[in-house]
Formats: C-alpha cells, sequence, structure tokens
C-alpha cells in the first residue's frame, strides 16, 4: 500500500492531472461506491482525476471494449472481424484490424468482475498499476525514475484502437512500465479526454518500488541541464577528469 512518503512524492510532481491508482478485483470493493454512470473504459481515469473520488466500475458502467479487454466479457463477433476499424477509416481492410484481435493482450476470461479507481492522494488499497498523464517536462522524470535503478529500456506498446489493452492489460500482465502520447489513439482522441501531446505513463505494481524510490534519490533535473554557473562548473571539472583519465574519451562541451 502507497504510504504517506509515497504519496507525497506523486505530489511532489505537481501533475496538470494527478495520478490515478487502479485494482482488479474478482469480488466487489469494499470502502469504495460504485461510479453510477456509464462511460467509456479511456474516461474512467479521467474521471477519477477530475472528481477526486475513489470509486468501482462493472461491465455495465463501461459502454466501450476495455471490458472486453479486462476479460468481463467475450469478444462480440462483430467487433472481432474488424469492420468497425474499416468503417472509422482506420484500416484499409477490416483484416488488419480484425488481426489485432488476435494480439492485444486480455485478462482472464471472468477472472476480474471490478475495477477500482483511486487518485493517488486517498488510495487506501494495493494498486496493480499507477497511471499518470504528463506533459514532455514531467514525463522526462517519470520515465527516468522508472530505469535510474534497473536500467530497463523505455518502450511503447500500443495500438490506434484499443489503447486500453495497452495501458491497461499489457502493462498488468507483462510487468513492463508502458507509455503511450494523447492526441494518437482513436478513441481517447476522439472523445477529446486529453489533449494531444501528453503522455499517458502507466506502471505496475512490480516496478512501484523502484520508481518510489528512484523518486526520492535521483536528481530530478540533472546537471548538464542546469544553467546555474556553480552547476556548469562542476560539469565542466567532472568532464576533465574524464579526459584526463582516458583522452580518447571526447563529449561535446
Amino acid at each position: 500500500m502507497l504510504s504517506n512518503r509515497d504519496k507525497e512524492l506523486f505530489d511532489k510532481l505537481e501533475l496538470d492531472y494527478p495520478a490515478v491508482a487502479i485494482k482488479f478485483c474478482f469480488a466487489e470493493p469494499q470502502n469504495a461506491e460504485r461510479i453510477g454512470k456509464t462511460l467509456s473504459f479511456c474516461q474512467f481515469l479521467k474521471e477519477a482525476q477530475d472528481t477526486g473520488r475513489k470509486f468501482y466500475i462493472t461491465k455495465d458502467d463501461d459502454n466501450c471494449f476495455g471490458k472486453m479487454v479486462l476479460g468481463m466479457i467475450d469478444k462480440p463477433p462483430f467487433a472481432a472481424s474488424g469492420q468497425a476499424g474499416y468503417d472509422f477509416g482506420v484500416y484499409r481492410t477490416p483484416a488488419p484490424n480484425a488481426r489485432l484481435y488476435h494480439m492485444i493482450p486480455t485478462l482472464v476470461r471472468g477472472s476480474v468482475n471490478y475495477v477500482l479507481f483511486s487518485p493517488v492522494s486517498v488510495c487506501d488499497f494495493d494498486a496493480d498499476l499507477v497511471i499518470m498523464v504528463a506533459s514532455t517536462s514531467k514525463a522526462d522524470i517519470i520515465m527516468r525514475a522508472t530505469s535510474y535503478i534497473s536500467g530497463d529500456l523505455w518502450e511503447s506498446r500500443s495500438s490506434c484502437v484499443l489503447s486500453c489493452a495497452w495501458i491497461y492489460a499489457y502493462t498488468y500482465l507483462s510487468g513492463k512500465v508502458n507509455y503511450i502520447i494523447t492526441g494518437m489513439h482513436h478513441g481517447l482522441k476522439r472523445r477529446k479526454v486529453y489533449p494531444a501531446g501528453l503522455h499517458m505513463i502507466a506502471i505496475p505494481y512490480q516496478k512501484l518500488p523502484e520508481f518510489l524510490t528512484s523518486l526520492s534519490e535521483m536528481d530530478w533535473e540533472l546537471i548538464a541541464m542546469r544553467e546555474d554557473e556553480e552547476s556548469k562548473r562542476l560539469l565542466k571539472m567532472k568532464m576533465d577528469e574524464w579526459h584526463n583519465m582516458d583522452p580518447d574519451f571526447a563529449l561535446h562541451k
């Protein structure tokens, strides 16, 4: 469970959209209310950010295909045929959209019946994912914190449609951090959930301890990016030391 110190680190990021914790549940969550409205799955994250509420959803609250990705329902034959992607003009023929339904990650049918959403600031459960929506400058800090200790490569796996499969199911099943860019994914863009050009970053539970440790230890603004004279002096001193150790090691100054 996120500690008060952890929550303070998220708060220190000063994100325009609060970080949201998510848990996939078989049984109905306790100490949380059902959302009380019907939305598309990609809108529930924004609902938690806008309202500051902790709430849960069922398959009946989702009017899109997030419930399919989470194994709440079977893949609808018409959608899986690819016809919708073709009619929307996303794909040249139905075939590439139909193929996508064989590639998207989905959770085991019936294993998730409820999805719990909560702003990190009021989260009182063990999160399966934490999702952040951030500008590039804040995403730089977040993504560096995911690899500061491990050195894991950054990667983005997604598709034009069904972005929920890659942010939610893929991140959870793979244990890998994943991100997408808003404005490039059909459902999010069509519903105008976020302005274009933001980074939506999902961190799975396996990576949260490393991420939070890194945030507390690392420099959020790297020395080579600072404009103050003391930082410039220290950087020059370090680079001179590198050159003395290995004259063939040259960096642009």
